[in-house]
């Protein structure tokens, strides 16, 4: 199979690399430049395989099944078709997608975008103004927090190691992507968060995004 992603590193795209590493699958990587004008994901060739233009993409070895986009619904694939990393119970399935959904809503747009911001488009502080940046630097912070109080858990009651359930699922790897990043750009991580964070890196398996070619960011 060939993932494509971005010439800087994606968080998006680091999801399904380091799923497939904790699968254990080899796949071939394909990397775009997003920087360009136009970005490489904007391009003929490319929109054929997306029409919506950006990254990552799964091109499957079946040639039969057509290429897979938007980075959650590429690990569920992958969790739901490996059997792993996915609760078998439809409650806790539920209670991941739930994690997804927030992920992609409450906590991605507003982290990634500020990381994307920090370190190849500071232009885009000034264009956005202090009001918008503002915005969503408190919305991001208001993600992390509900994290923290996810895993922090009821009061007398022990913390949760993992978002759902009592092992590593792809709720844990989508939210892992951005949260490993934000301190750096100005957010703030509780002691549970931190705690969590420490135990996604030492699972088996598990592997670093990968390094920024233009050497802007260090994670």
């Amino acid at each position: 199979m060939r993932l494509y992603e971005s010439s800087i590193p994606s968080g998006n795209a680091y999801k399904v690399s380091l799923l497939l590493s904790h699968l254990n699958i080899p796949f071939e990587t394909t990397s775009l430049d997003i920087l360009a004008t136009p970005p490489e994901t904007r391009r003929p060739e490319f929109l054929k395989i997306n029409r919506n233009g950006r990254i990552p993409v799964l091109v499957l070895d079946d040639p039969n099944t057509p290429p897979l986009a938007e980075s959650n619904a590429i690990i569920f694939y992958l969790a739901e078709t490996y059997g792993r990393f996915l609760p078998t119970t439809a409650l806790g399935r539920a209670q991941v997608l739930q994690w997804l959904f927030f992920e992609q809503y409450s906590h991605e747009p507003y982290i990634a975008a500020l990381k994307y911001w920090t370190y190849w488009a500071p232009e885009q502080f000034e264009e956005r103004g202090e009001k918008e940046v503002k915005r969503i630097k408190e919305r991001g912070q208001a993600a992390l927090d509900v994290m923290e109080g996810h895993l922090k858990g009821e009061e007398g009651e022990a913390p949760r190691e993992w978002f759902v359930g009592n092992g590593m699922t792809i709720a844990d790897i989508a939210l892992y992507a951005y949260t490993q990043s934000a301190e750096m750009i100005g957010f703030t991580l509780g002691e549970n968060v931190k705690a969590w964070l420490e135990r996604v890196r030492n699972q088996e398996g598990h592997v670093r995004i990968r390094k920024d070619p233009l050497g802007k960011c260090p994670l």
